[in-house]
C-alpha cells in the first residue's frame, strides 16, 4: 500500500512500539525458524523485477514519490503480465470475481459458525481510471482524507489491488470452510472504491466480529517483511476507536504469529522495531471502524526479493492461510 494518499499521509518520526508480542513470537509458533531459513532460501531466488533508486513508501519514508491517479507515471503501473507460478502469467485487465456470489454461499458447519468476516482488499484495479473519484476528500475522523488511491505494484507491473483480491478470494474460501460468513468490501465488482470510510462502514453495518485489510507495501529496495497495523486509540469527530484498541491489538498479533509460521515471512526489518507491529492513527479505515480491525502489509512489492513471494500464487495461498489461522484463533479465543 505505497502511496501518499487517503490513509497513507507520511508519518512524523517513529517511536519503536514492542507490544506484548515481539519477534520472539515466531519461537511460539512451530517451525517458525525453519520458515525463516525458507523464507531466506526463495528470497535469494531473485525474482520481481528491477530494484528502483525511488519508490513510493505507506511509511512516508524521505525520499518518497508518489504519482498521482492517472497520471503517465500511474498509468505506467496498470496492470501487465509478470511471471507467477499459476501456470499462467496476470491478465491485464481483471474480470471481477473469480467465484461467482462466493460471498452469498451458506457458510459450512465449523468452528466459526455464526461468526462474521469483513475482508478488505486494498484499492480497486479500477482506481487507476477514476483519478476524480477517489481524489475526493472524505471525512476520517481527525481530519479529511482522499476517498482512496491506486496503490502500488512491483516493478514489473503486478499491481496491489490484483494482489489484495487475489488474497482474498483464497481467504474467504478458507473461512467459509471453517464455517464464518465472509463479506467483501470490494470483490472486483465495482468500477473504483469504495472510499476509506465505506469501507469502514461495510465492517461496522455486518456487525463484523473481525476486519482484515489486506495490502502490500511499496517501501525502497532492500526493506523486505511483512507487518500488520493496528488502530491507535482515537477519540475525534466521527472516529471513536477506544473500544476496539485491545481486541484488534489481540487480532493482529494473532495475525502476525500465523503469518511467520505458515509464510516464512520475517517482520519487517523498516517498520516496527522487529515485532512486525505498527499503531497508527491516521487511517481513515481503523480510525471509522467500531469492529475489532487491522491491517496486514504482507511485503514489499518493490523488493525484488519480496515481489518474487507476492507474485507466486504458491505464496498468496501460504500467506491467506496464515491470516486465515489468525483470524480463527483470534475468534475462538
Amino acid at each position: 500500500m505505497s502511496y501518499v494518499g487517503p490513509d497513507f499521509d507520511p508519518p512524523g518520526p517513529r517511536r519503536s512500539r514492542r507490544g506484548p508480542m515481539t519477534v520472539a513470537v515466531a519461537a511460539l509458533v512451530p517451525g517458525a525458524l525453519v520458515g525463516w531459513l525458507v523464507w531466506q532460501a526463495v528470497g535469494d531466488s531473485g525474482g520481481g523485477g528491477s530494484t528502483s533508486a525511488t519508490s513510493t513508501t505507506s511509511s512516508g519514508a524521505p525520499g518518497a514519490s508518489s504519482a498521482a491517479p492517472g497520471s503517465a507515471s500511474a498509468a505506467a503501473r496498470t496492470p501487465s503480465a509478470s511471471g507467477t507460478d499459476d501456470g499462467k502469467p496476470p491478465s491485464s485487465t481483471f474480470s471481477g470475481p473469480a467465484t461467482p456470489a462466493a460471498s452469498d454461499l451458506p457458510a459450512a458447519a465449523g468452528p466459526l459458525k455464526g461468526k462474521v468476516v469483513v475482508v478488505d482488499p486494498g484499492h480497486n484495479p479500477g482506481n487507476f481510471q477514476h483519478s476524480a473519484d477517489i481524489n475526493r476528500k472524505v471525512n476520517i475522523g481527525t481530519h479529511w482524507k482522499e476517498c482512496d488511491t491506486t496503490g502500488t505494484s512491483t516493478n514489473a507491473g503486478y499491481t496491489e489491488a490484483r494482489f489484495t483480491l487475489d488474497v482474498a478470494r483464497r481467504l474467504r474460501t478458507l473461512l467459509q470452510q471453517e464455517g464464518a460468513t465472509v463479506k467483501f468490501t470490494q470483490d472486483g465488482d465495482r468500477s473504483w472504491g469504495p472510499c476509506v470510510d465505506e469501507r469502514a462502514r461495510i465492517g461496522n453495518d455486518a456487525h463484523a466480529d473481525a476486519v482484515v485489510s489486506i495490502h502490500a507495501d511499496g517501501s525502497a529496495a532492500g526493506n523486505r517483511g511483512f507487518h500488520v497495523i493496528l488502530p491507535a486509540s482515537v477519540h475525534s469527530g466521527g472516529a471513536d476507536t477506544r473500544a476496539i484498541v485491545a481486541p484488534s491489538r489481540d487480532l493482529g498479533e494473532r495475525i502476525a504469529g500465523n503469518f511467520v509460521r505458515d509464510t516464512g515471512s520475517a517482520p519487517s526489518n523498516y517498520i516496527g522495531g522487529g515485532t512486525g507491529l505498527d499503531v497508527r492513527s491516521d487511517l481513515g479505515g481503523l480510525n471509522l471502524s467500531t469492529v475489532p480491525k487491522v491491517f496486514i502489509e504482507c511485503g514489499n512489492m518493490r523488493d525484488s526479493k519480496d515481489a518474487a513471494l507476492l507474485t507466486s500464487g504458491a505464496w498468496r495461498q501460504k500467506a491467506a492461510r496464515g491470516i486465515s489461522e489468525g483470524i480463527v484463533s483470534f475468534l475462538r479465543g
